[in-house]
């Protein structure tokens, strides 16, 4: 996809991983709908790279309700879905609280099922469009402590690989990105609870993981997006992980060749 004049999507939009895309995708000559919960965060991303601002809660059912009809209202339709916003809540099961569990699906796993729901009948009906859904290799591997995460993540990595044996034919384009360890804040509260730092300090030392910058993360799904690619996986070094996660559904995909897929 030639991103020059197109229009991007991107959630949790306001720092990290999320404000790095938006600013690679706008050097790419795209412009940008920033979603995030922060409005003053926003509004000083857009003064700086332009961009129109969404600020969302997309814990609340009820503000993801129709939010890509609103966006779309607001600067024309979305060609390129890039579902980025997470929330990690780490610590024991027991310590968590209902609303604590509820709210990390809803952000992790339900809003981009719902955002991917929303965009696809005008990408569909035009031909035309791509979608990123930003996971992690704890959807195939974590450690104590990130059992809703872990769950939340291998929830939304599966739901992108049945998707995208839905979309074939239709010409739109999909990337799954599954990522280790990036150095924002997000990893800083997940090494806060000490068994989960433990795990992460042990992968550390066997070298299976490493930190990769998020501006590596940005340039590398925007490239993605640019050429069609199918997956991003950072480190390099934890991509068997994820790949084997992945492979029963290829798999099934090559044992059900023939099956209509729309």
């Amino acid at each position: 996809m030639d991103l020059r004049g197109k229009r991007v999507l991107v959630t949790g939009a306001s720092r990290g991983i999320g404000l790095r895309l938006a600013e690679r995708f706008v050097e790419r000559g795209a412009s940008v709908a920033l979603v995030a919960r922060n409005e003053v965060l926003l509004k000083e991303v857009a003064a700086r790279i332009g961009g129109t601002v969404h600020p969302t809660d997309l814990s609340d059912p009820d503000q993801v309700r129709g939010l890509v009809a609103r966006i779309e209202g607001d600067g024309g339709p979305i060609d390129v879905l890039v579902n980025n916003a997470g929330i990690d809540n780490v610590g024991s099961l027991e310590s968590a609280s209902e609303e604590q569990v509820a709210e990390l699906m809803r952000v992790n796993l339900l809003a981009p099922m719902e955002l991917c729901r929303q965009v696809l009948p005008s990408m569909v009906a035009r031909r035309a469009g791509h979608i990123v859904n930003i996971s992690s290799v704890a959807s195939s591997a974590m450690y104590p402590g990130g059992t809703a995460y872990a769950a939340s993540k291998a929830g939304l990595s599966h739901f992108t690989e049945v998707l995208r044996w839905e979309l074939k034919g239709t010409k739109v384009g999909l990337t799954l990105v599954e990522l280790g360890p990036i150095p924002t804040d997000m990893l800083d509260h997940v090494t806060a609870y000490r068994p989960t730092e433990a795990g992460f300090q042990r992968g550390y030392t066997l070298r299976l993981i490493v930190d990769v910058p998020a501006e590596v993360v940005a340039a590398q799904t925007v490239d993605a997006v640019e050429h069609g690619r199918r997956a991003v996986r950072l480190p390099k070094r934890a991509m068997l992980f994820p790949m084997l996660r992945a492979a029963p559904q290829r798999m099934v995909r090559l044992l059900s060749a023939g099956i209509p897929n729309r």
